[in-house]
């Protein structure tokens, strides 16, 4: 049974390919692309998946698209009703004040209503049409895709790639995220090969909205800056936090109400591009939350403790909600393991809280918990809850993408540098070829020394972590090493922190809670005695954001750190993904042209070994 999920035409495009039950691929469009957050349809995945794994189009059982036009029709009818409706009635308040955001203009300014209805109806038309493009994709007249296709509700999507993929046989499971197909929220229990969904919360209502919202008004405008505001709230204090319970209304049975005064696309819609690049929104919020919390931080403007504790007050309402929520899952459900999918679950602060405060004792994250994970719920919906097969997959790790062997890393030096990779020197850079021996040896040289080094080694992540294989590695002991990685290569925001990557087995000796993190999506306290050994990768709040590195799902990664802890008996490296502003490196030649692009020491390119000469040295 081959079975190929697709989430297209919404952010994060991905598709994933399962083989009797288990994963052979899941791959992002953007990191084949090159484009941020691509939308679209992802023709380069689907084709990388089918390719890579040896099936053709013609082999295809089953096709399933994480999205369900069909779905929740009355309440859209019902919803774009009211909209006309209230669109006829003066406003409580002029909007004229509203900020614009440049690309991402506010919906209303012109076109409004139409402008809005005319984007979902065209989403609506290419998703329908989705049979073609996978066809064009693979190169083969729609008639010779045999596939039986197949729409799965985006948040059905969501929480069979939690459940599905879990070690759990049964589990509570919450999806949280902005919105897809007219749902932000949806709770269930999972069971052996069953989902039984116990309820849900409709548009306008969503926690997503809120934080992209807020993140909005702290001056972030892009898709995808969401997760700054993690690293951001630990400057602040929560003092606004009686001004965002104006915003949440908890409910007593674990739900949630918005206040959507405060938020534009209730009444007037947001612009939202779905095409091919990368995701544009509009402005969400309305004048409203200007005069509750004041004036907006222009982008790319000064922060103040205002800023500061605003992010701080809207991480804790998050925080609130999300903590409600799972109690009243739990109270639902009275189970003790939980997973979790859904773009809020991307938010690692909140998730390292559920098992602090909450009746769950046992929590399973998916490794691409984003949107970029439906299209492996969507196939696992089918395989299991509409097929019933039974189950054969629990997501260890997230090494899903393609790899390269020593003859493409070679054949990249040869075309990127222009000669053979066979030791010899050119243009400033050593090229030596290491055994797996001295490829950990060197590496932790050059780490011992100060450098920055490009691990380039084994399959891609999928997901928005790097994770051992497409990662840049730094000493994690040295104080400067954050502001040397954002002068030299990240050029990021400062107040953003980089990941400990530990030894498993070490974990309790260095973190409090000491849960296994293996996809870098809890939060974790540093141990209060250990945060001056590790000052590169311990967060202001004394926190990390770790990745628990294993033996069994990453060895060669496990090898390097332990070396570097044996000679310094710190079992942790400073871990960031491999890129400076764009996807994460996915070939050969993409890690070369980064470090070639950058002030980065070493790379280490599966067996080769590159370093940089020093002004002078012969060549």
């Amino acid at each position: 049974m081959i079975i190929l999920g697709l989430n297209a035409y919404h952010g994060d495009a991905s598709a994933a390919l399962l083989i009797d039950g288990k994963l052979a691929y899941a791959i992002e469009e953007e990191r084949l692309n090159r484009q941020k957050h691509c939308a679209g349809f992802p023709s380069l995945a689907a084709s990388a998946c089918l390719s890579l794994a040896g099936v053709s189009p013609g082999d295809l059982d089953h096709v399933a698209l994480s999205r369900d036009p069909k779905a929740h029709l009355l309440q859209k009818a019902m919803h774009l009703a009211n909209r006309v409706v209230k669109r006829a009635q003066p406003s409580e308040a002029p909007d004229s004040g509203s900020p614009n955001f440049g690309d991402t203009a506010v919906s209303g300014t012109g076109g409004g209503l139409l402008a809005t209805l005319k984007d979902r109806l065209g989403n609506v038309a290419r998703l329908r049409k989705a049979d073609e493009a996978l066809a064009a994709a693979l190169r083969v007249a729609p008639k010779d895709l045999r596939a039986t296709q197949h729409a799965v509700e985006h948040h059905r999507a969501h929480l069979a790639s939690a459940f599905f993929a879990s070690p759990f046989d049964d589990a509570a499971v919450l999806s949280l995220d902005g919105f897809g197909d007219f749902v932000s929220t949806m709770w269930a229990r999972g069971s052996g090969t069953r989902l039984d969904v116990l309820s849900e919360v409709l548009y306008p209502h969503s926690l997503g909205i809120v934080y992209t919202a807020v993140t909005q008004w702290l001056g972030f405008p892009k898709y995808g800056d969401e997760g700054k505001i993690m690293g951001l709230a630990p400057y602040g204090r929560p003092r606004y936090l009686d001004q965002f319970r104006q915003l949440i209304h908890l409910l007593p049975d674990g739900g949630f109400e918005l206040d959507v005064r405060f938020f534009r696309h209730v009444r007037e819609g947001v612009e939202m591009s779905w095409d091919e690049g990368s995701p544009k929104i509009g402005g969400l919020y309305t004048d409203k939350l200007v005069q509750l919390l004041g004036p907006p931080r222009a982008p790319g403007g000064p922060y103040d403790d205002r800023i500061y504790d605003v992010a701080a007050s809207l991480q804790a309402m998050l925080e609130e909600a999300v903590l409600h929520i799972c109690r009243g899952l739990h109270q639902r459900t009275g189970l003790s393991r939980l997973c979790l999918a859904g773009g809020v679950a991307l938010n690692s602060v909140a998730n390292g809280k559920i098992l602090d405060h909450t009746p769950f004792r046992e929590i399973f994250i998916q490794p691409a918990a984003g949107d970029n994970g439906t299209s492996l719920g969507a196939a696992l919906w089918i395989e299991h809850q509409i097929l019933q097969r039974p189950r054969r997959l629990v997501m260890e790790d997230a090494y899903t993408g393609p790899a390269y062997g020593e003859a493409a890393c070679a054949a990249a030096l040869d075309d990127v540098l222009g000669v053979e990779a066979n030791g010899r020197r050119l243009d400033g850079i050593c090229v030596e070829r290491l055994d797996e021996e001295q490829m950990i040896r060197r590496t932790v040289d050059a780490i011992q020394a100060g450098g920055v080094v490009g691990w380039f080694q084994g399959r891609m992540e999928f997901g928005p972590r790097a994770l051992g294989n497409r990662s840049i590695l730094a000493d994690p002991r040295r104080g400067d090493m954050k502001d040397i990685l954002n002068s030299r290569i990240k050029h990021r925001e400062a107040f953003r922190p980089f990941a400990p990557a530990i030894l498993e087995e070490e974990t309790a000796a260095w973190f409090v809670r000491a849960v296994p993190s293996p996809t870098m999506l809890l939060v974790d306290s540093v141990r209060p005695e250990r945060r001056a050994q590790i000052p590169a990768v311990t967060h202001v709040d004394g926190t990390g954001r770790l990745q628990t590195v294993s033996k069994k799902t990453n060895p060669l990664f496990h090898r390097l750190i332990a070396e570097f802890a044996r000679r310094t008996s710190v079992p942790v490296l400073l871990n960031t993904s491999f890129n400076e502003n764009e996807p994460i490196v996915c070939t050969p030649e993409e890690a070369l042209s980064c470090f070639l692009k950058t002030r980065m020491d070493v790379l280490a390119l599966g067996p080769f070994f590159l370093t940089r000469l020093a002004p002078g040295a012969a060549v």
